[in-house]
């Protein structure tokens, strides 16, 4: 089987092993920052606003009205009750 090189006589595959590599790392340092977690549960929150909005109307209101619609009327609190448990 013939291994390609780039122009530096890396493999190509090396090289998207390395990108493998640095990508799950990366994600991992990222999923370890308190930004990421809070991003995270604060998209849940408004997954969930989301899902009792849509059943309320009967139709689903989609991701992006029920992001404005939750952090105009919850977000606020939200946060504040996070800081305080």
């Amino acid at each position: 089987m013939a291994v390609e090189r780039n122009s530096s006589g890396t493999s190509h595959l090396a090289v998207a092993h390395f990108a493998n590599v640095q990508s799950v790392s990366s994600q991992i340092v990222l999923n370890s920052t308190n930004l990421y977690r809070e991003f995270q549960a604060e998209k849940e929150e408004i997954l969930r606003h989301k899902w009792i909005e849509s059943e309320k109307l009967g139709y689903d209101i989609g991701f992006e009205r029920a992001l404005v619609d939750w952090i105009t009327r919850h977000r606020s609190a939200w946060q504040l009750t996070r800081r305080q448990g």
